[in-house]
């Protein structure tokens, strides 16, 4: 394990969901040593109450969670981030701030469980999928030896964990 705290930041448009559920399930898969944060281009007022239950069920806690600006992290007093991952098509193509440090980016792609259509099971049943992709990447990614891989390396592995 790193002997350090590593910030990640992760991106969707509406910081509802897909972002929110990855925040939370970083800082508790990341057990410390994995800081996790989320924010939107265009943030929704409050966070999917499907993304909320979801989290709920799978045991995470959802205290304190709301939907945030990423403007509120390119700002001087925030944070420094050492990576910074989209989790939507959306996000990944828009112009994103300049983030201090020169964190890591990556784009993990996951379809939006908000925009799934059917009744509320359904609805759940996406979200569950959703957020099983989410925390086996999550948990992939912070097992990997961040100290004994050069940046390039660590970057490219980082991207490639969109792809499982």
């Amino acid at each position: 394990m790193p002997d350090r705290t590593y910030n990640v930041l992760f991106l969707c448009t509406h910081n509802s969901a897909r972002s929110i559920m990855a925040e939370v399930m970083t800082n508790y898969v990341g057990r410390g040593h994995f800081k996790g944060y989320s924010a939107g281009s265009h943030p929704a007022t409050a966070p999917n109450p499907f993304a909320l239950e979801t989290l709920q069920r799978l045991r995470f806690p959802t205290d304190g969670l709301y939907s945030k600006n990423w403007d509120e992290f390119a700002k001087p007093d925030a944070p420094v981030m050492d990576f910074v991952i989209t989790v939507c098509d959306n996000a990944a193509g828009e112009v994103c701030p300049v983030w201090p440090g020169q964190p890591i980016t990556a784009h993990w792609g996951i379809e939006d469980p908000s925009l799934f259509q059917g009744n509320d099971d359904a609805k759940s049943r996406e979200f569950t999928r959703v957020a099983t992709i989410l925390k086996r990447r999550i948990e992939l990614f912070t097992s990997l030896p961040l100290d004994k891989l050069d940046r390039l390396k660590l970057e490219k592995t980082v991207r490639d964990l969109g792809k499982q």
